[in-house]
């Protein structure tokens, strides 16, 4: 067994504890959590700052790994997804030797689980020996109603190579999913255990093509050759006019939402759906230049949970960096609360909290130990480190 002491320790599952302590066995299974007052036999090691559980990074794309430092900063998401398809055909040892390196970059940044997005069957080799937790979900793309049934036979199959891994098949967005091809995953998730994970309003000009049909996405369509000539504008936003679409049995994920209003969360609240926020600030800032309004979202009764996104929109695959990023623009967030989205969250929503998530007792949610802090509070100097 082995026992750490730390300024605090955080179990999620309860207040955070000064000069806690934790003992776990030698497969970092949690044996108890205790303060200074109640000691476990043995031997203690000393270490300054705060541990906690292993972090869950709930959106993720490990495929675009090899696209680090490529593709250029604040130009937009119509641009991004423009310049992201030019790098679609890069070689596929490339592509492949990026996903082992990230896959390694996220467990030495103290990551244990991760939603994954894929597109194709790369990532399977690194996930089937990696020392991570990953749930992959297959994406699609099909905005012309009379491409739904292909689009989504091609992405089943590709669910089928990834199994027995942890798979699902999911829409990408509501921009570029028809609303046939959502009643055939809604068809497909009334039927099974299948999560949903969508990119949700990372952009004002996805609200205006779904309110009045205008906006950047008319530039796109044209650019990728799509007509959209059929489509009609909703004259509500678009994730107003998806979350119907949506089936009420599983969990769904809605990822990014910068530009998510309160008439959006309201109207949401409205649906017996069992929606999940996750936020990738990191990204948001290196696309459009913004974040999401954060507090909005706050005791709204919503499970919120934290993604990296790609590397080909951030410069690091680490949660502790997505802590920072909204514990400075959102200094009335907690540490703790950042936490508990970091880690609990994400592991209720992937559906691993009976392991992962909490320091309780016979988990084995891996200890992270966070220094570098002011008080409780997250620094520029903050850095993670890998305990078990």
């Amino acid at each position: 067994m082995k026992s750490f002491r730390a300024d605090y320790v955080f179990p999620v599952y309860a207040d955070p504890i000064k000069n806690g302590i934790v003992t776990v066995d030698d497969v970092g299974k949690i044996i108890s959590v205790t303060d200074s007052n109640n000691p476990p036999v043995g031997p203690i090691e000393s270490v300054s700052g705060i541990i906690c559980p292993g972090f869950i990074n709930t959106h993720c794309h490990l495929e675009l790994s090899h696209l680090k430092d490529k593709i250029k900063t604040g130009t937009g998401l119509v641009s991004f997804i423009k310049d992201i398809q030019l790098f679609r055909n890069s070689d596929q040892q490339l592509v492949a030797d990026a996903i082992e390196k990230a896959d390694l970059e996220m467990y030495d940044n103290g990551i244990v689980a991760v939603g994954d997005i894929s597109n194709t069957n790369l990532s399977i080799p690194v996930k089937a020996k990696s020392k991570l937790y990953y749930h992959t979900f297959v994406e699609t793309f099909g905005f012309l109603p009379q491409n739904a049934e292909d689009v989504f036979n091609k992405a089943m199959a590709l669910v089928n190579e990834f199994k027995p891994q942890s798979v699902s098949i999911t829409p990408h967005a509501p921009y570029s999913v028809s609303k046939e091809l959502f009643k055939l995953i809604r068809k497909h998730s009334e039927e099974g255990h299948n999560l949903i994970s969508i990119h949700n309003q990372e952009c004002e000009d996805e609200n205006k093509f779904y309110r009045y049909k205008l906006g950047g996405f008319l530039n796109l369509y044209q650019h990728f050759g799509i007509d959209i000539s059929y489509f009609k504008p909703q004259a509500r936003n678009s994730v107003q006019s998806i979350i119907p679409l949506l089936s009420n049995k599983q969990s769904v994920l809605l990822v990014h939402n910068t530009c998510t209003n309160l008439k959006d969360i309201y109207f949401i609240k409205r649906f017996d759906r069992k929606v999940n926020f996750c936020f990738c600030p990191n990204a948001n800032v290196y696309i459009e230049g913004k974040l999401p309004k954060v507090e909005l979202f706050v005791n709204q009764g919503f499970n919120i949970t934290l993604g990296t996104d790609s590397l080909a929109s951030n410069g690091r695959l680490c949660i502790l960096d997505e802590m920072r990023t909204i514990q400075k623009k959102f200094p009335a967030l907690s540490t703790a609360r950042l936490i508990e989205w970091a880690t609990q969250n994400g592991a209720e929503f992937l559906g691993i909290d009976d392991e992962k998530g909490s320091l309780t007792p016979g988990k084995t949610p891996g200890l992270n130990l966070i220094t570098g802090l002011d008080g409780l509070k997250i620094t520029p100097e903050s850095k993670v480190r890998k305990l078990i």
